[in-house]
């Protein structure tokens, strides 16, 4: 993992003093909240529906087991004894008094932790794959190259003041785990002839107008890589709009432009950046690369794994849904559910943080990772470790298998939370999650992905779930529409509207009928949710979710 150096410290520790100041002059009068507003957005700090909202930044979605302790220790001293992870690998801590936020970014950078650019119209948290270093499809660990885009573009002098806020994503692998397609930059590693590079994707979004993000280079040097980066936020800052704050993204530059016009502009600003970049960045990733070496992998046998997998029923099921394949011989990749049903998606405990850190000091190379899909991975466990892992996680409500699966749902914090919000995203995920483990459908239902926001943002990423539910309001009244056969991968796609929207107390009847229309329509068993619905379209569906407009043309007929 990354070490922050003397400057690192230093410039943390003189932006947390800054605040301190402005937090008083608040707090004294001295600044008004039209004043204090930018301030604190630029520190992570938002006004939400009930209290003060503070966004922490997990660079990359990697933490160590001290840094998951403070996590726990900052939300049981100053909040309410949770956090909430998010689909942007942040944590949200939902309660603090104006007055502690001080105390709590003091405590954040005692483990090389911040807010900073977590908010504003900047270049947001850089987000990886949350397998980054232990895939086994991995072409190479992307966090160096996102650690490298970190140091660039915090407090970048020509960036603070962007058109609106840019998102950064990069995965290491083919099969993309990092939503890049969906971001205002999106890097795939990719190699030509031996050489390692990127495939540069630009414009994607979700929000009001969600687009996919269209190649700008299909491949690109890796030493040429902030250069090129420069050059795109640089292309935008100029053109992006101003006028409009919903025509500002880089998404809709590009839209208005054209990708051909982008990519020239880029060019031509790319050709004089790259000679200002003198090899100094790719001196500063050689050392970074060199504080990710892989852990010291040991050899041991698996003969515990292997027979509470044969014997143990409960363990199988978690073995198989929540493991993932990993890089080392005898190793796996724990996915650790964040969604028990009934409870908050991407909400942890204190407790819970705490278990999830001793974990991986004890089992895990003192390694986590935040995933987009809200949950936390152990990224190197020994499968020797396995049964002993299984079982602490039960004591904590952990251990649930569901990861992929029906309520492994992402949603955002919606009306109960958010001052954006126009409807509730948590009681329909938790009503989803509840009623599905009543009816014992979910393994047999197979990959599902279900992504509920409660507002046109999009910030439950609706637009790319296998079914999308945005919660809108309707004159007072919450009403939810539907979306079908979104998907975040390397095959991303935007999910079609159905129709019209539905009351909260029919939501999960809807989703039932969807899904009992999946399983009645799949060829077998192999058949994902996803491929069945490309293979025959949304006209089946539609007709299991409106009922009624088929009795309506059976009678017309």
């Amino acid at each position: 993992m990354y070490q922050y150096s003397d400057f690192d410290a230093a410039f943390v520790a003189s932006r947390n003093a800054q605040f301190r100041q402005q937090v008083e002059r608040r707090i004294d009068g001295s600044l008004t909240e039209d004043e204090f507003r930018p301030l604190r957005l630029m520190n992570g700090l938002y006004l939400q529906l009930h209290a003060y909202m503070l966004r922490v930044a997990i660079p990359y979605g990697t933490l160590s087991s001290a840094q998951m302790r403070q996590l726990a220790y900052i939300a049981e001293r100053f909040d309410k004894g949770y956090g909430h992870f998010t689909t942007r690998q942040n944590i949200q801590y939902n309660w603090p008094r104006l007055s502690d936020v001080p105390d709590i970014l003091d405590a954040l950078a005692e483990v090389q932790l911040h807010a900073i650019q977590t908010s504003g119209n900047t270049i947001r948290n850089v987000t990886a794959d949350h397998f980054a270093g232990a895939a086994a499809d991995e072409i190479a660990d992307p966090r160096p190259v996102a650690e490298l885009i970190r140091q660039w573009s915090t407090d970048h002098p020509e960036f603070q003041f962007l058109p609106r806020k840019f998102k950064i994503a990069v995965t290491g692998s083919p099969n993309d785990r990092a939503v890049t397609k969906a971001h205002d930059i999106g890097l795939r590693m990719v190699e030509q002839n031996g050489e390692p590079g990127f495939e540069v994707i630009v414009g994607g979004g979700l929000g009001r107008t969600p687009m996919i993000g269209k190649v700008i280079r299909e491949f690109l040097p890796r030493a040429e890589l902030l250069p090129y980066l420069e050059a795109i936020v640089s292309v935008w800052n100029l053109l992006g709009r101003r006028d409009n704050k919903y025509k500002a993204r880089i998404k809709i530059t590009v839209h208005e432009h054209g990708i051909d016009d982008i990519r020239a502009r880029v060019e031509e600003r790319f050709a004089l950046l790259r000679t200002a970049f003198n090899g100094v960045d790719q001196q500063i990733l050689a050392g970074i690369e060199a504080q990710f070496a892989a852990p010291d992998f040991r050899t041991a046998p698996t003969d515990g794994f292997d027979t509470a997998y044969a014997e143990d029923p409960v363990f199988r099921s978690w073995a198989d849904t929540n493991l993932a394949p990993h890089r080392a011989e005898g190793y796996a990749i724990v996915q650790v559910s964040l969604k028990a049903q009934g409870e908050t998606p991407g909400d942890a405990s204190a407790d819970q943080m705490r278990l999830l850190a001793d974990l991986a000091a004890r089992y895990g190379h003192d390694e986590l990772r935040i995933s987009h899909e809200q949950n936390v991975i152990l990224p190197h466990v020994h499968k020797s470790d396995l049964p002993a892992i299984h079982a602490e996680l039960k004591a904590q409500r952990l251990a649930t298998a569901n990861i992929g699966l029906i309520s492994d749902i992402i949603a955002c914090p919606g009306m109960d939370y958010c001052a954006l919000a126009t409807a509730r995203s948590i009681p329909i995920a938790q009503e989803i999650a509840t009623r599905f483990d009543e009816l014992k459908l979910e393994h047999d239902i197979g990959a599902l992905k279900i992504k509920i926001s409660g507002c046109i943002n999009a910030c439950g990423h609706h637009h790319v779930g296998h079914i999308g539910i945005l919660g809108l309001d309707r004159a007072g009244v919450e009403n939810y529409q539907i979306t079908l056969g979104g998907d975040h991968t390397e095959t991303a796609a935007l999910g079609a509207r159905t129709g019209r929207g539905f009351a909260a107390d029919e939501v999960i009847p809807a989703i039932e009928r969807l899904v009992y229309a999946y399983l009645d329509l799949r060829t077998d068993r192999s058949e994902t949710f996803l491929e069945t619905y490309r293979r025959l379209g949304a006209d089946p569906f539609k007709a299991a979710l409106y009922p009624e407009k088929q009795e309506s043309r059976a009678n017309a007929a």
